[in-house]
């Protein structure tokens, strides 16, 4: 984290190795020492020259046109959101950068609201700390209260693993929406801490956190495997607060009808009130 931070020469390089030839039309002669496509081979395709592709990865050139950073987006392979960062970085000035306040507080109303809704919900702030939940969120996963970190728990905690059948997918998403939450302000305490320890304490969370996946992390239907009622299928539901930047709603809902709603409501009833 110390020194100066190339944000973008790392991030095209990142995606760079996650390309084959054969995605990028090349044909793929002999042994390659290389993952993915070579320099030269990215600026041909962008048409660029070798050598500012160069500079671009090494953080000599710090100011590409949109034009060349659209032109990189295509060649990598980049969907919308991992485009927008893309350009987001690439009009990132470290000089200027402002850090964000440490602090984050959840609106007194919305807090009112997540403490009245039957359904489990939550608050979530830039760097997935768990900021308020209410009853029925903690029925579902004790982990579920103030002052707990998703990504911690998901990356090092086994009885949060074990909710999720097919943890890992749920962990490089989980990744994505973080690296895409907090974008180029690396400055952040909170960022420093967390990439630095789940870093070092999880080898997962380290391989993903090289492939500098972005993603937007939406609302989908989500499996459980909960310990009391068994399989759980919830919607999740992703609103932003308004008023509060960064911070996210999260509510859990089951299709009116089904076993999951009956199990849902079997859990509430067994769950002691605040």
């Amino acid at each position: 984290m110390g020194g100066e931070s190339n944000l973008l020469g790392e991030y095209v390089r990142a995606r760079r190795e996650l390309v084959t030839p054969e995605q990028a039309g090349i044909p793929s002669v002999g042994v390659r020492r290389v993952p993915g496509l070579r320099r030269e081979e990215v600026a041909m395709l962008a048409g660029i020259s070798a050598d500012y592709y160069l500079r671009l990865e090494q953080g000599r050139d710090r100011n590409p046109s949109a034009q060349v950073l659209v032109s990189l987006a295509r060649v990598l392979r980049l969907d919308d959101d991992a485009t927008a960062h893309l350009l987001r970085l690439g009009a990132d000035d470290p000089r200027r950068r402002r850090r964000r306040p440490r602090k984050e507080s959840v609106p007194t109303g919305i807090a009112k609201l997540v403490a009245a809704l039957a359904l489990p919900a939550y608050v979530e702030g830039r760097s997935f700390d768990v900021l308020a939940a209410n009853a029925p969120a903690t029925a579902l996963s004790p982990r579920l209260v103030a002052g707990r970190n998703r990504l911690r728990d998901v990356f090092l905690d086994p009885a949060e693993q074990a909710l999720y059948p097919d943890w890992e997918n749920a962990a490089q998403g989980m990744v994505a929406g973080f690296r895409k939450s907090v974008g180029a302000d690396i400055d952040d305490p909170r960022f420093v801490e967390l990439v630095g320890e789940l870093s070092l304490a999880s080898p997962l969370f380290s391989r993903l956190w090289a492939r500098h996946d972005v993603d937007t992390c939406e609302g989908a239907p989500k499996r459980l495997d909960h310990p009391q009622v068994g399989e759980l299928w919830l919607n999740r539901e992703r609103l932003g607060v308004s008023g509060a930047a960064g911070q996210t709603l999260i509510v859990l809902h089951p299709d009116p009808g089904t076993g999951s709603a009956e199990k849902l409501a079997l859990l509430a009833s067994v769950t002691p009130s605040p």
